[in-house]
């Protein structure tokens, strides 16, 4: 087994080393960036659109509620506990580069949205279909690599979606509540016979149970109960969690300012040594702010385009206006509170040694600055993060299980993926980790593919619809009805 996971980690290196980080950038974010003619500048009219009901769309859930979905499942611990490893491992530039990140990231929201929109289909019962898988098929007949995709995705949404994120919240609340019994037990061995005792921890066990018990009652619901939930749960945890950040800021009111003047020369220089800072190279500043505004925002992955798929829109460029906020509030909003949070805390405690300290460590040290309520914030932000998380990924699983094997097999993955939220949260997951990060990586590329050679189709909608404003309310989509057919080979698809 530990060669297993050696292996496994070297895989996950080179998968997401430097070489691709810097890929992913200028192939993708920057190219989508000069493709769309710098659509980030129609952010507030995707704002607008955001909380616009599409009255004449066709969809299962409204935009808004597609947009909260696909941010209830990127925005999570990244967004706390990634930042704070991004600043302790890249130094406080690598905030300035996740920024970036993720204001170039909107325009590979917007792409990979607008082709998982367009490409999508509408089944006979009305259940609408798109993503990756769909606009790898129908836009470039390669359903290969769409099947891949899927594979990818699937197999992703029980670890980085799902064990993972549950094994986080039962940790927390078992370091915050410890309650366990050891069990002794008598093994025969080589040397005779021995005890040896079994710890049982109840708090992991309980808040297992109960997380499997909630995400059930969500998801067996379909897109439509997951939508509703994440409408109400993810506004709310946005804002409590930047409350925290607000009053902390305020309590750092000194620090504001030489926090952002830090950031912004630490992300051109080596020279960070100040206050509880040590120096750190150039590159490892440039290679987390990637990778961790990479994994905050999933911008490139694919996964949102596929709830972005089910919204209810008229054409495909109103619903990637919609999608590309996401990235906008996950990672160049709340990304960038935390990173200032964070820095500012460490100037004014000086005596925290960031070359020592972890990113769990930094972010908590800058949550007991508020007496008493910091911990509280903190413990429930992760908390619901985490859950909202599963909820997200649980729908992306279920859309890749069904376009690989039928809708007839969704019931069962949702009862599989309920009890992957029990098992993660009581099993060691450290080399799931390792394995989620690979298939992350994995389900990218064939994204990236299809973006890079629909190019021209997005280019071409997004002149379409822009060029007179007016158009954004003009045709809807036509949209194909498919019949799953259910075969030795899969499923196919009938006009």
């Amino acid at each position: 087994m530990e060669q297993f996971a050696n292996i496994v980690s070297t895989i996950d290196g080179w998968l997401w080393g430097p070489w691709v980080l810097v890929w992913i950038l200028p192939l993708t974010h920057v190219f989508m960036t000069v493709r769309t003619g710098f659509i980030q500048k129609k952010l507030l009219l995707g704002i607008k659109l955001s909380v616009t009901k599409d009255a004449d769309g066709t969809g299962d859930v409204s935009q808004f509620g597609a947009l909260t979905t696909a941010l209830a499942a990127t925005i999570g611990t990244g967004n706390i506990i990634g930042v704070g490893t991004a600043i302790a491992r890249g130094g406080p530039g690598a905030v300035l580069w996740m920024w970036l990140m993720g204001v170039f990231g909107i325009a590979t929201k917007y792409a990979e949205s607008l082709i998982a929109v367009k490409y999508r289909v509408r089944t006979e019962d009305g259940t609408m279909l798109g993503g990756a898988m769909y606009a790898l098929e129908r836009g470039l007949k390669m359903k290969w690599l769409g099947v891949l995709f899927a594979v990818f995705a699937a197999l992703a949404s029980f670890g980085i979606g799902n064990g993972v994120q549950a094994n986080a919240v039962a940790t927390l609340l078992n370091e915050t509540a410890p309650i366990s019994i050891t069990l002794t037990g008598i093994v025969n061995g080589d040397l005779g016979r021995s005890s040896v005792e079994i710890p049982i921890y109840i708090t992991q066990l309980v808040a297992g149970a109960v997380m499997a018990v909630l995400v059930g009652m969500v998801i067996l619901g379909g897109i439509k109960s997951i939508s509703k939930v994440c409408i109400a749960l993810v506004p709310f945890m946005a804002l409590f969690y930047v409350f925290g950040c607000i009053v902390i800021l305020v309590i750092n009111h000194s620090y504001i300012f030489p926090a952002i003047a830090l950031i912004c020369k630490s992300a051109f220089s080596s020279d960070a040594a100040t206050g509880g800072f040590v120096g750190f190279a150039l590159s490892k500043a440039i290679q987390f702010g990637f990778s961790r505004g990479l994994f905050s925002n999933e911008s490139g992955m694919g996964s949102a385009p596929i709830v972005a798929a089910a919204a209810k829109t008229r054409n495909p460029v109103r619903q990637a206006l919609v999608s590309s906020t996401g990235t906008f509030w996950d990672t160049v909003l709340i990304c960038l509170i935390t990173g200032i949070v964070i820095i500012s805390t460490v100037l004014a405690h000086p005596e925290i040694n960031t070359g020592v300290v972890n990113g769990a460590t930094l972010t908590h040290n800058a949550f007991m600055q508020i007496t008493g309520f910091g911990p509280f914030v903190l413990t429930v932000a992760l908390i619901v993060f985490a859950f909202s998380t599963i909820l997200g990924w649980s729908y992306y699983g279920e859309r890749c299980v069904a376009y690989l094997f039928g809708s007839k097999i969704i019931r069962n993955y949702r009862i599989i993926f309920v009890l992957v939220v029990f098992i993660g949260a009581i099993a060691p997951l450290d080399l799931a980790w390792n394995i989620s990060d690979i298939l992350n990586g994995l389900m990218t590329l064939p994204n990236i593919i299809a973006m890079i050679l629909l190019s021209g189709v997005i280019a071409k909608e997004t002149k379409k619809y822009l060029n007179n404003i007016d158009a954004i309310d003009a045709d809807a989509i036509p949209l194909r009805t498919e019949l799953i057919v259910k075969s030795k080979k899969g499923i196919s698809s009938k006009e």
